[in-house]
């Protein structure tokens, strides 16, 4: 198994918000080209690579492994006194704001400012808005620019991504921004490159979705146009930290999780139970009892349905500009995804039942 750590670290550096993934896109598209038989773009901007299988069938039954590229992130509002006010791009947790770094991809000059996340003095908000965690509408980024260069380089709309940068952390883990769902798209990465080894009745469908934080765009849209035969979404879940326990969080470096719920079909849970028990991948069930929140809920809609699995990775701080992985999770993510396309029968989907 190569190693995935230089190309995590470049997915993180890259920027692509929901709506605005072009930088990101590159990057995979470049990565996968020499793993697949084909690769392409949808309309929406979504990366499709398809690696062909040997089943003497047509059309070939075809896997969808749905993994979001796409990035939480901030918009400008407004602009007073050369201080940039910000709303959220999908979920933000507000609390780790305030001395964030973030890059300003400023329209009007084409370039990409450094900035940082401040607030202001609690005497200056409005009463009772200054004595806990300050609100979104109140923060603002400062770039250090004069008023007048500001308003030059900075338009209304503009984004703003974290410019935090990846560390590798000890006991093998890494933090930073996006691992959410960067972290989904090195698994599945990895998964392409042991499928050059192996031998796999299905056609397989690499998806990088877009827009999975803000709409699931990719994922409607690219199963509509692909239509495959089953689909599995790669995504993270929420790590154990300090306070945590129960069913709702799960220990990182301890393996993966298997998504049971409205979005999951049993069957395909079933197969990927077995095939994990077989390989000796450690995995927990994480339990979805509404939706699941991630590109399986709009996949397993579309068309007449298709047939739907979650697969997760811990991941402690989610959608902050601090996420913490475990990298052998990352490992046994790709490596669990490979084993399972090569356990597909040719007449797999004969055989799905609910039960």
């Amino acid at each position: 198994m190569s190693d995935i750590l230089p190309f995590l670290k470049s997915l993180i550096n890259a920027s692509g918000l929901s709506g605005h993934e072009f930088p990101v896109a590159d990057l995979i598209q470049k990565q996968w080209s020499p793993l697949v038989d084909e690769i392409s773009q949808s309309r929406l901007g979504s990366i499709h690579g398809l690696k062909k299988g040997s089943a003497k069938l047509s059309p070939r039954p075809l896997a969808l492994i749905a993994t979001h590229m796409d990035a939480i992130g901030l918009m400008v509002t407004r602009i007073v006194d050369g201080f940039l006010y910000i709303t959220n791009i999908g979920g933000i947790d507000s609390r780790v704001l305030p001395g964030t770094p973030v890059t300003v991809h400023a329209s009007g000059s084409g370039e990409e400012l450094y900035g940082v996340i401040a607030m202001p003095p609690a005497n200056l908000l409005p009463d009772g808005e200054g004595g806990g965690v300050v609100a979104l509408k109140y923060l603002m980024v400062d770039t250090g620019l004069t008023p007048g260069e500001v308003v030059k380089r900075v338009h209304i709309g503009d984004r703003v991504s974290f410019g935090t940068e990846p560390l590798d952390m000890p006991g093998g883990t890494i933090s930073g921004h996006t691992l959410d769902n960067r972290a989904s798209v090195a698994a599945l990465t990895l998964c392409l490159e042991e499928l050059r080894s192996k031998s796999h009745l299905w056609d397989v469908m690499a998806l990088a979705s877009v827009r999975e934080e803000t709409s699931f765009g990719g994922a409607y849209t690219s199963t509509v146009q692909i239509r495959p035969t089953i689909a599995v979404a790669v995504d993270m879940t929420f790590g154990q930290g300090t306070g945590s326990s129960g069913y709702q969080t799960f220990p990182l470096g301890k393996g993966v999780t298997l998504g049971i719920g409205p979005s999951v079909h049993p069957f395909l849970y079933k197969r990927f139970k077995e095939v994990a028990e077989r390989i000796e991948i450690p995995i927990a069930d994480d339990l979805m009892p509404e939706y699941s929140s991630t590109d399986a809920d709009a996949m397993q809609l579309v068309a007449e349905g298709i047939p739907t699995m979650v697969v997760s990775i811990p991941q402690r701080y989610m959608h902050t500009p601090v996420e913490l992985v475990a990298i052998k999770d990352i490992q046994r993510a790709g490596r669990l995804l490979a084993e399972f396309i090569a356990s597909l029968e040719a007449d797999f989907i004969e055989r799905i039942v609910w039960e």
